[in-house]
């Protein structure tokens, strides 16, 4: 079991970045004046207000300057950037982590509570190995078996988290039906994979509930798979990083952090979780399914 959380660079990296386009936007600099200023490009500003790379405390001293930043707030600030360059333990795994992931596991890794849809697969969090294995191979068809292999326990060590000693985060999983039926891997791979669903689903900080066909349009069916992220709060009830909500796509992650996007995507959530079955109805539709995969 892991011991506790880890972020790596990840929160640390989005905590300068929306102080550095704070600072940006006060100095009424658009992204092209401040590139143009800092002889970067437009794409490099971009990763850093996102927080998608390290910074030196050089380049924010740099920053800084051209945006009138106090001394105090500048030297803040290059203390910080320091941090961005911590490696959490899944940089481990090099070049098999998929290219801007690294930042959600990062997130994962800091969270609270995450509540998540998915209309298609088991979710990385709960699958088997088996399970994974299969998902894997799908979409990396002509990856080595050294690099499926790495892949997959990238996605096993991740699971860790919702059993750690220190402040495992709750999980709240909807899921539609379609989930279950489907054979990923054949019918040993899928019965394997819903008892394990049915065994997560009873340890106390995971809630899991089938969204069933018979519950027809919700707001799911518009919405798409995502996960709503939310992190610690400070004693006077501050969050420590905004909620943040992500939907996985084929060519990479999106992000939202603006507060009418999550309040839209929580709306949504809820509508799901309002017609799934109840906890004990879909552990029992789980077995049933997986009962259905045993038979000769």
């Amino acid at each position: 079991m892991a011991e506790g959380p880890t972020t790596g660079s990840t929160v640390p990296r989005r905590q300068l970045g929306r102080h550095l386009k704070e600072l940006r936007n006060r100095a009424r600099l658009t992204v092209r004046a401040a590139a143009v200023k800092l002889e970067w490009s437009e794409a490099k500003m971009w990763r850093i207000e996102t927080g998608q790379t390290p910074l030196r405390a050089l380049d924010v001293q740099a920053m800084c300057v051209v945006y009138g930043a106090a001394p105090d707030l500048t030297k803040a600030l290059m203390g910080l950037a320091k941090e961005t360059k911590a490696r959490g333990w899944w940089h481990a795994y090099g070049d098999l982590i998929p290219e801007g992931f690294d930042v959600y596991v990062g997130l994962e890794e800091a969270a609270t509570s995450l509540y998540s849809y998915e209309s298609d697969v088991v979710p990385g969090l709960l699958q088997t190995d088996g399970y994974a294995r299969e998902i894997t191979r799908t979409h990396y068809p002509e990856m080595s078996d050294d690099g499926l292999d790495g892949r997959v326990q990238l996605r096993i060590d991740r699971q860790a988290l919702l059993t750690r000693v220190t402040d495992p985060p709750e999980l709240r999983v909807a899921l539609a039906e379609t989930v279950l039926r489907r054979p990923v891997g054949g019918h040993a791979v899928m019965a394997a994979q819903l008892a394990h669903l049915v065994y997560v689903s009873e340890l106390p900080n995971i809630a899991i509930r089938i969204v069933p066909f018979a519950a027809g349009a919700h707001l799911g069916v518009v919405s798409g798979p995502f996960v709503i992220l939310r992190f610690p709060v400070t004693g006077d009830g501050v969050a420590t990083e905004p909620p943040t909500v992500y939907a996985d796509g084929y060519t990479g992650g999106l992000y939202l952090d603006k507060p009418r996007e999550v309040d839209q995507y929580e709306t949504a959530f809820a509508g799901i979780w309002g017609a799934a079955l109840d906890g004990q109805a879909s552990r029992r539709l789980i077995s049933e399914v997986a009962g259905s995969y045993r038979e000769p």
